[in-house]
């Protein structure tokens, strides 16, 4: 089958569409015939080689962490779920990839909702993942004034939404141009940098609960003091966590957190009631990865970047 590899860590010129050996699924998975799927910033890091101590891997490495496609195999002890299936789903974080290809088993997964395209199916799991278990970790529910850091990219966009559906408020942070976009997903857009505080607190002149930094911009000094205390924020993107008592949130890898793969199935709902999209950046063939992956780094895409099969 086709899938997107690479043999050596490097930029994205390092990327290749190869002919691997086809997956099955095992007990307790699914595979899927993949119409789309999913690129983070993770697979950048992991196709950088930054990565590489943390997680090494063995080359060459298929990329992809989620995807959306048709049901094909249906591994022993799997039930509720049969070939010919529309899904979108996450593969095991374990294995961190296997997804960009065009096959892919699963290890968690629900119904595609008819409201979502293949493309915004393809890239939802990973992100509603991430923003689940972030928002978990803090304890987002109804009343909370939460912060999110970074609110129109692809973790962001997902994170604001699932926010307002548990009854938060929320206050989420992107340029100047991406102001009326953030608030079409339910949050009160404003500027980052400089001033941050100032801008908060005109907007909840009563503080905020918690902090969700989705950007990793350095701004995390400013974001625990909006909080009150390091442990009232978690950050997905900073690797300097640690230096400011932050929890960085990831599910694989050293200290990582369970999977929130429950939030699947909330996401899935609530796109079927009309509360929940995934804004899709952009969509590039495999072939053309590598221009998705150069565009993921510039960390000014809104949205999901996703690929197409």
């Amino acid at each position: 089958m086709r899938a997107l590899t690479f043999s050596e860590y490097g930029p994205a010129s390092v990327l290749e569409v190869a002919d691997v050996v086809e997956p099955h699924a095992g007990p307790g998975r699914i595979r899927v015939a993949v119409r789309a799927s999913g690129l983070t910033p993770a697979d950048c890091r992991l196709r950088s080689g930054r990565f590489r101590d943390m997680v090494p891997l063995h080359l060459p490495h298929v990329l992809g962490m989620d995807a959306a496609g048709v049901v094909d195999e249906v591994g022993a002890g799997v039930t509720g779920v049969r070939p010919g299936d529309e899904v979108f789903g996450i593969v095991d974080v374990a294995e961190l990839g296997g997804a960009n290809a065009e096959y892919a088993v699963l290890a968690a997964w629900a119904p595609k909702p008819d409201a979502l395209t293949w493309e915004q199916a393809g890239g939802a799991a990973g992100n509603v993942e991430t923003a689940t278990r972030a928002l978990d970790r803090l304890k987002v529910g109804t009343g909370t004034s939460l912060l999110i850091e970074g609110a129109a990219g692809g973790v962001g966009t997902v994170a604001v939404q699932l926010a307002a559906a548990r009854g938060a408020t929320v206050v989420g942070t992107a340029g100047a141009h991406n102001h009326t976009f953030v608030a079409g997903l339910g949050a009160t857009p404003t500027t980052y940098g400089p001033g941050l505080s100032e801008r908060v607190a005109a907007l909840a002149p009563g503080g905020v609960d918690a902090v969700l930094d989705c950007a990793g911009s350095g701004s995390l000094p400013d974001l625990v003091d909006l909080a009150g205390s390091p442990d009232r924020v978690v950050t997905i993107a900073d690797m300097n966590a640690g230096e400011y008592g932050v929890h960085h949130t990831r599910s694989a890898g050293p200290g990582a957190d369970p999977p929130a793969v429950e939030g699947l199935a909330v996401a899935a709902a609530l796109a079927g009631q009309g509360r929940f999209t995934v804004p899709v950046a952009a969509a590039f063939t495999l072939e053309n990865a590598a221009a998705a992956h150069r565009l993921s780094e510039t960390g000014h895409a809104r949205g999901k970047i996703v690929l197409i099969l």
